[in-house]
């Protein structure tokens, strides 16, 4: 079977959709048979010919929003890890590739990644990180800078950021409709960004249900895997500070990073959100988050946390357009700055027009990976 998310696939249900109609309109007068098997044969060509044309559509759609990352994603089918033992520390070999160890694997590269050359363009790689706190997993990819390759930074500890995508996005959107990498490439070529490692991963490590980045009572524990174990689980494959991580993301990632910096500052100090929410929603998608307790509720809502007294030293970057409405258009962005007290500082990069898609944050990314840059600390070589 050809892959969910394959050109080869869009290409055989175009090609079909065309071939059908052209069949329809060259065969409506030949239909052999009585007058009520032609009617049948008519009907059947018409229907079959409309089913061609909405598959071509949805996979067309999948293909640019990468909702679905395969045929068992789509028919909500994955694998999950539930627990994961304790091994030896992993050791990091000079091309970046890990061995097992620590909570984490290193697969292999990822795809989209076209020849590169490590030390000049960097390498991404595709890992898998189970989380042995919150028993989930997630594939992800690893983007690791030009200079983690480099002669002279080979015992160099790197900022790391973990960069989440909206619901139901796939880890993939992250390269290739946003090209996270091609931006931070961009950025320290142009001297604006320091080298940084990049952690990407979807939003909701319980796919298909859309966790929101919550502890959720007796289900998903989505907020300990994003907060404790990505965090764990790369330091164990690679060379990245331990501390002082930055996160960014869109829509429900971008709440997601959000929250991570509001709540778990010593960890997160900076983060940015792409017409991120200020709190989670609860819908068809996420059922109940909460356990019907409205104090939980609160915990998850920011504006709420900063409003009655919460203020961590951290610093967010709040992005939205004129132009968006809802939870995540100018009128929330500007309540949650009110509600920001010192030390949290809160900046916002509010475009003119602009939708709650990635043609509007795509352009943003240079910007905001540079004022990421800006607010974590540089790379080090630990002492002793």
């Amino acid at each position: 079977m050809l892959p969910l998310l394959s050109t080869r696939l869009l290409v055989v249900l175009a090609g079909m959709s065309v071939l059908i109609v052209v069949a329809t309109v060259l065969l409506w007068d030949r239909a052999p048979g009585p007058r009520p098997a032609r009617t049948g044969l008519r009907v059947v060509a018409l229907l079959l010919g409309q089913v061609m044309a909405v598959a071509t559509c949805a996979i067309a759609l999948n293909d640019y929003g990468f909702f679905y990352g395969s045929w068992s994603e789509l028919l909500g089918h994955q694998d999950r890890v539930a627990a994961v033992s304790r091994t030896d520390h992993v050791r990091t070999a000079p091309d970046g590739r890990g061995v097992v160890g620590g909570g984490g694997r290193v697969l292999g590269p990822a795809p989209f990644e076209a020849g590169s050359v490590p030390a000049r363009d960097g390498k991404t790689v595709t890992v898998r990180l189970p989380g042995r706190r919150s028993g989930l997993a997630e594939i992800g990819f690893v983007h690791l800078p030009p200079e983690y390759f480099q002669p002279g930074w080979e015992h160099t500890q790197f900022p790391a950021v973990e960069v989440l995508t909206g619901y139901p996005g796939q880890a993939t959107d992250l390269l290739k409709t946003l090209d996270v990498p091609a931006a931070l490439r961009q950025v320290q070529r142009a001297g604006t960004a320091g080298p940084m490692v990049l952690v990407m991963l979807r939003s909701s490590p319980a796919f298909p249900r859309d966790t929101e980045c919550v502890d959720v009572p007796r289900g998903p524990q989505a907020f300990t895997y994003f907060s404790q174990d990505v965090p764990a689980d790369v330091a164990s494959l690679f060379r990245v500070r331990p501390v002082g991580w930055g996160a960014m993301g869109d829509s429900t990632g971008g709440y997601c990073a959000s929250k991570l910096a509001v709540t778990n500052s010593y960890v997160f100090p900076a983060a940015v959100a792409l017409s991120g929410f200020n709190s989670p929603p609860q819908d068809l998608t996420t059922g109940d988050l909460f356990g019907g307790s409205a104090s939980l509720r609160a915990q998850s809502d920011l504006v709420h946390l900063l409003r009655t007294g919460h203020s961590p030293a951290a610093s967010l970057l709040l992005t939205t357009t004129r132009t968006e409405r809802g939870p995540s258009g100018l009128d929330a962005v500007q309540t949650l700055q009110r509600a920001a007290r010192p030390p949290l500082q809160v900046d916002t990069l509010i475009e003119t027009r602009g939708g709650h898609s990635f043609s509007t944050w795509r352009p943003e990314l240079p910007t905001v990976l540079a004022w990421l840059s800006s607010h974590l600390h540089p790379p080090r070589t630990p002492t002793g």
